[in-house]
């Protein structure tokens, strides 16, 4: 793998994985997986996916996350994270989710809001992979974090409109939404977080406008790994969020 890792860099291309999460293929959320992966694999590189609805991902994290057991008595999922690590006792349907998260560059989430959150098979998926003492832990934190210098991008969809998701609308300022996963997950396990994809109510805006949406974001992928830093604290703090 590290020889892999190795030649994608040297010629310009890197490993991004998608973590896709939407029951209906045929949804906006659904062309937008398949455009990534296309514009992606044309641009040269390597990607690797999940898709939780298809293979039926279990978003309930339990003792089923490992082979081995630290307390039969109490379970206490931190501490049987940091014994799985030391003992190589992730269950492998969760080792498998692990190593891809460690091979990425980038890593982007593609999904629709709901209720104001990640849909639940996606924060199972996180609950049950960002396992402590592997992809966090024993200081490292946010800046110091396992996956610093890896990018991370959410990309999704909403049900309202763009003024329903600002300071003072109808439903409040999207990046206050978005701040426990793009602060509390990836900038806290080391990622660098980019700016959110955002398509705006696709049921209501018709084809053209979605095929237009579908457009940007295959163009805005073509040159992804130049993007800088999305200074979420920075964003929060002038939008009052």
């Amino acid at each position: 793998m590290d020889n892999f890792v190795t030649l994608n860099l040297k010629h310009g291309a890197m490993n991004v994985l998608i973590v896709y999460a939407h029951p209906e293929p045929q949804s906006m959320n659904g062309a937008m997986f398949r455009a990534a992966v296309n514009t992606l694999e044309t641009a040269g590189h390597a990607v690797q996916t999940t898709d939780l609805y298809g293979m039926q991902f279990n978003p309930v994290s339990d003792r089923y996350n490992f082979t081995t057991v630290h307390n039969r008595e109490f379970f206490k999922q931190q501490l049987e994270e940091i014994y799985a690590t030391e003992h190589r006792g992730f269950a492998p349907h969760i080792e498998t989710e692990l190593r891809k998260v460690e091979w990425c560059d980038l890593m982007i989430w593609q999904f629709p809001l709901w209720w104001f959150g990640i849909p639940a098979i996606l924060k199972g998926w996180a609950d049950r992979v960002f396992a402590m003492g592997r992809t966090y832990g024993n200081g490292h934190f946010y800046e110091n974090g396992v996956f610093k210098g890896k990018k991370a991008l959410l990309s999704l969809t909403t049900g309202g409109e763009p003024e329903a998701y600002i300071k003072g609308g109808f439903n409040g300022d999207l990046a206050g939404m978005l701040r426990p996963v793009h602060r509390g997950i990836l900038q806290f396990t080391g990622f660098t977080v980019l700016a959110p994809q955002v398509v705006y109510g696709p049921a209501r805006i018709g084809e053209e406008l979605r095929n237009q949406a579908l457009a940007q974001w295959q163009l805005r992928l073509k040159d992804i790994f130049n993007e800088p830093a999305f200074a979420v604290g920075a964003y929060l703090k002038e939008n009052g969020a």
